[in-house]
């Protein structure tokens, strides 16, 4: 590693690896028990060394460390160091892990079954098992054999947290080298013994915060226990098969045989299969004459009838509620339970990552997942039901089938994302995350992502501001010039009058006047009735106006007030009424008064037409710096230099 020695590095000099390792060698051997136990400490810290490792291994210096382990019957600092230096040799990969002895392997079986043996002892031969475990098939049913499930977890139990840390490595280590149905029975067995629970109280919320490598172990174990689902997820339905169509027929009993008065079975054949038909319809399969065809694509499988099922039969009402409020609603406003369920526990296999190998370095594990009993069912109950919430909230159609699941997916995993420490935790947060909330969720992070929310666009955006106010009070008058036909309100006649009105030019009077029927754009001169806008006192809007007052009141009356406003005018307080045609006519009738009275244009649409100006002029001023990060802050100005005679003097002519 000469050229990898930098200039000005401080060069410790020690012996030669080859001179250490046979120093090593011969202290490992002697017959005094304290140069032994001096050489195993020194061998245990320098096996780390790889080119030392090397040396040591090439004189033969595993099989005296076999020969300690195998022959020794000491259990104390002695044998600690000699486990440590074997892990340490091991880890360089120079000897394959199938070479050891049975003996040997069987004194560290040994270590870890014993009660009277030193932690750190326990610890160190936990991990050479877990070592072992993935090399070879041989070496894991050795293992799987010498040392149970209940050992490890007497183990996982200890208060030592790093005893409990190596125990759960061997756990995860047997669990991923076993085959299926190994796997299956580990964790059935697992189960019975009440780890999950044990996990939760004294592990995910233990007063020590959580570390890295058991973080990784407990994401494994999820991932693990998850993946159990994965077989009934690829499995599709076959219609053939009798136990999987009763359930698919306890799902319509449930939810109709209650409603049905006279027994199916009076029925003829015929119209036992119509009435079956539409009872599926109604429960949301696509495929009503033979629903099993909806369960043929998979994943999600048979995965998603287990849920259906579940969500059945431990949540009844839930589920009645769920299918006869949407098979009493109007047919394009019904939400499916079946296509939503398939949909939803295919959503919920790709967020859980169902049937995808383990990362090797993760340790993103849901904590509530070890809160509960039978996890991916009781989370698809919660989420089923927010379904049909979501639903109610987006008025959704059949149409917007998609939109809705993608919402809902958006729902779960923004909900997933805050590490929610139980379901009932989860199932409040996931509510509270309705329609409204995700649309100012996703508009926000646009924004941000348009980096419209930095600090100096939004001080750019507010010096802007004022200027196009300003444009924005122009066009409101140019549009009182305009003038708008306007009708007189009149609860006696039916043939409501048409008047005009305009501001003229110069902005200094408004003149109005009756007009015939088909009349568009009058003259301004044939408008003879006028005020003086300096005689205008005030502008008032809806319920404040007088002609409001005298209507009666009804539909007509609420659509009027949001169109009503009038103008106070002369010394004798005396109104001028109006009914705008359109709530856009409105809005700029009521900001040009405003603008002529001095006052602030309050109308929804001054706001509307601001935001998109400035977004407009924004995204134009902005254009030269696509993909350049605006700092939040200004960078420093520099100080002005010490003198300013590097100014070049063009007076002088060369020579």
């Amino acid at each position: 590693n000469r050229r990898e020695i930098k200039n000005g590095s401080i060069l410790r000099l020690t012996t030669s690896p080859d001179q250490e390792a046979e120093r090593l060698y011969s202290g490992i051997q002697s017959k005094n028990v304290d140069v032994k136990t001096d050489s195993l400490k020194k061998l245990a810290s320098l096996s780390q060394d790889v080119t030392f490792a090397q040396e040591f291994i090439n004189r033969n210096g595993l099989k005296q460390i076999y020969s300690i382990v195998e022959e020794g019957n000491d259990t104390g600092e002695m044998l600690a160091h000699t486990l440590k230096a074997f892990t340490e040799l091991m880890e360089h990969d120079f000897v394959s892990w199938e070479n050891l002895s049975t003996v040997f392997i069987k004194k560290i079986v040994s270590y870890v079954n014993m009660n009277a043996v030193d932690a750190s002892i326990q610890q160190l031969s936990l991990s050479i098992l877990e070592n072992m475990v993935p090399t070879s098939r041989l070496l894991f049913e050795l293992v799987k054999k010498e040392v149970t499930l209940d050992r490890l977890l007497t183990h996982l139990q200890a208060t030592n947290a790093q005893l409990q840390l190596k125990a759960m490595a061997l756990l995860i280590a047997l669990l991923l080298a076993a085959t299926n149905a190994e796997r299956r029975d580990m964790m059935d067995y697992l189960r019975e013994k009440n780890i999950r629970q044990f996990i939760h109280k004294n592990i995910v919320h233990s007063s020590e915060p959580l570390g890295d490598e058991m973080a990784h172990y407990l994401y494994v174990l999820q991932s693990v226990s998850l993946n159990l689902c994965e077989h009934r997820m690829r499995t599709s339905m076959d219609p053939y098969s009798q136990e999987q169509r009763e359930l698919l027929q306890s799902l319509r009993q449930t939810a109709f045989e209650s409603e049905s008065e006279a027994p199916a079975s009076s029925f003829s054949t015929e119209r036992r299969r119509s009435l079956c038909a539409k009872e599926f319809r109604k429960l949301g399969f696509m495929n009503n004459s033979n629903p099993a065809e909806d369960l043929r694509r998979a994943p999600p499988g048979l995965l998603a009838l287990d849920n259906m099922v579940y969500f059945s039969r431990n949540t009844p009402s839930a589920y009645s509620r769920f299918v006869l409020e949407n098979s009493s609603r109007e047919d394009k406003h019904e939400c499916p339970f079946a296509r939503s369920s398939i949909q939803l526990t295919l959503i919920l296999c790709e967020i859980l990552h169902v049937g995808e190998p383990c990362s090797e370095t993760a340790q993103a594990f849901y904590p509530m997942f070890f809160g509960q009993d039978h996890f991916f069912e009781e989370l698809f109950c919660i989420c089923i039901q927010l379904v049909n919430k979501t639903w109610k909230e987006m008025r959704a159609t059949q149409e917007d089938f998609d939109k809705v699941m993608q919402v809902v997916r958006e729902q779960i995993t923004r909900t997933l994302a805050l590490k929610p420490t139980s379901l009932e935790l989860f199932k409040t947060r996931v509510n509270a995350l309705n329609y409204s909330e995700i649309l100012k969720l996703r508009q926000t992070e646009r924004l941000h992502q348009e980096e419209t929310l930095a600090a100096p666009v939004l001080e750019l955006r507010e010096r802007l501001k004022p200027e196009l106010l300003e444009l924005i009070r122009q066009q409101r008058l140019l549009h009182l010039c305009e003038g708008t036909l306007f009708r007189k309100i009149s609860s006696r006649r039916r043939q409501d009058k048409l008047w005009y009105c305009r501001l003229s030019p110069n902005h200094k009077v408004l003149h109005y006047g009756d007009v015939e029927e088909g009349v568009e754009s009058p003259p301004i001169e044939s408008l003879t009735e006028k005020i003086p806008v300096a005689d205008m006192k005030m502008l008032l809007v809806g319920k404040e106006c007088p002609h409001t007052k005298e209507k009666s009141s009804g539909k007509q009356n609420k659509d009027v007030l949001e169109l009503a406003f009038s103008i106070v005018h002369d010394v004798e307080e005396y109104c001028l009424n109006f009914i705008a045609p359109t709530r856009y006519e409105f809005c700029l009738w009521t900001d040009g008064l405003n603008v002529l009275l001095g006052k602030e244009m309050t109308s929804e649409r001054t706001q509307t037409d601001l935001d998109v100006l400035l977004s407009m002029e924004l995204k134009l001023r902005l254009l030269d710096l696509e993909n350049v990060s605006i700092p939040d802050n200004p960078p420093p100005i520099p100080k002005p230099p010490s003198n300013l005679n590097f100014c070049y003097d063009f007076s002088q002519t060369e020579q």
